[in-house]
């Protein structure tokens, strides 16, 4: 589905769950080690352009189907439903064996968007000790609930206990069109995907997935410890509880709350860099071509500044 110069291979886990793992190998040598990028709720890799950007700079990359997503969902699998974030870092391991035992990259830039920013912001805390990476960056990461405080704590409290009995009881039936709508060419976007696994309304939302979210939440707000660099994107504004798609969604957040990512990011780590990027979508690498062309320079400019010195 990507087309020419793409690999893809299965990662199995265990449970007979499986990962895929996407590579683009770098335009000539790997002088600069590799990426890896894991995407977000209801989202697999589809952004070729992103893959192609990191390769014409000397990377190999390397991206990440996570379990029950994209490439990865299994039938009978509930889509995107896992119980405990800590789950997918069977596979992000998995993928980092491959890039540094049998690829042999010694450096390693990881790239998580939205619920994977908090994944992976998680899992390079507990790795903190191993040198698995070298720099995190975070696209838009998710980093608490984009909902009024009583929903972010009475709320969490009732779903915490739901979550725990009806881990795959449905809370809602998706998170409505207006993001959806403004990234797909189909609609108001300009970017084509499968939407049997990127549905323009997500997939639905299950008490036992938005539980592992919200305890990721509460572990990140507590504090953590990433010894890497790590570099924060966030849009300067956001454009929440639309029902309908208007221009507006297309310059700002559509899905989080940027507020939160200012609060919360610097928490993250040692050494937490952010950057906010005027007129970037949800997805910054998707947002309209200048946005998403600064976004990747900033991205660029960091890894020379923190990571290449």
């Amino acid at each position: 589905m990507l087309g020419d110069g793409f690999e893809v291979r299965t990662l199995p886990l265990g449970s007979e769950a499986s990962a895929a793992l996407v590579r683009r190998r770098a335009d000539g040598a790997a002088e600069r080690g590799a990426v890896l990028y894991v995407h977000g709720f209801a989202d697999y890799f589809f952004q070729r352009h992103v893959a192609e950007h990191f390769a014409s700079l000397g990377y190999d990359f390397y991206a990440l189907d996570l379990r029950a997503h994209g490439r990865s969902l299994r039938p009978g699998e509930v889509a995107n439903h896992v119980e405990d974030l800590s789950t997918h870092f069977e596979e992000l391991d998995a993928a980092v064996r491959v890039v540094r035992e049998e690829d042999g990259h010694r450096g390693l830039v990881v790239i998580g968007h939205s619920t994977g920013g908090l994944t992976t912001s998680l899992w390079a805390h507990e790795r903190r000790q191993d040198g698995a990476l070298d720099a995190l960056v975070l696209n838009s990461p998710w980093l608490d609930l984009a909902e009024p405080w009583v929903m972010r704590t009475v709320g969490t409290a009732v779903v915490r206990g739901v979550g725990r009995v009806a881990p795959k009881l449905v809370l809602k039936p998706g998170l409505g069109p207006v993001y959806g709508e403004s990234i797909h060419r189909d609609h108001h976007g300009e970017w084509e995907f499968d939407t049997a696994w990127k549905p323009i309304e997500a997939f639905p939302v299950t008490a036992g997935w938005l539980r592992a979210v919200r305890v990721g939440h509460a572990r990140l707000h507590r504090g953590l410890d990433v010894r890497v660099p790590v570099l924060v994107l966030h849009s300067a504004r956001s454009h929440l509880k639309a029902r309908r798609w208007s221009a507006e969604a297309m310059t700002a957040d559509a899905v989080l709350d940027v507020e939160h990512m200012r609060r919360w990011a610097p928490g993250i780590g040692r050494d937490v860099s952010l950057v906010q990027v005027d007129g970037g979508m949800h997805d910054l690498f998707l947002s309209a071509a200048p946005v998403r062309e600064r976004a990747l320079a900033e991205v660029g400019a960091f890894l020379e500044r923190k990571v290449e010195r």
